[in-house]
């Protein structure tokens, strides 16, 4: 899995992985790095970026299953959207 950036528009991650031979690139909301503990406010990029490679496993598999339509990922993971490059 590759960050790839945030996109202001959707406020998420962009991040990009290979799954069965071919790339795919999936919107992973910044709110679900933020802390709860200070409502309203949006996460650091550092404190976005320190989240997704502590849950890279649980992103990875929630992504897969979503390209794969094996199911649904379970939450927080299922707010993880696909996107078609442009």
């Amino acid at each position: 899995m590759e960050i790839r950036g945030r996109d202001p528009e959707t406020e998420s991650y962009r991040v990009t992985m290979t799954i069965d031979g071919a790339e795919v690139m999936a919107l992973v909301p910044e709110r679900l790095a933020q802390d709860l503990r200070l409502i309203g406010s949006r996460p650091s990029h550092q404190t976005a970026y320190v989240w997704m490679a502590e849950n890279k496993r649980r992103i990875e598999a929630a992504i897969k299953k979503l390209v794969r339509g094996t199911g649904r990922p379970k939450a927080p993971f299922d707010e993880i959207t696909l996107i078609e490059e442009r």
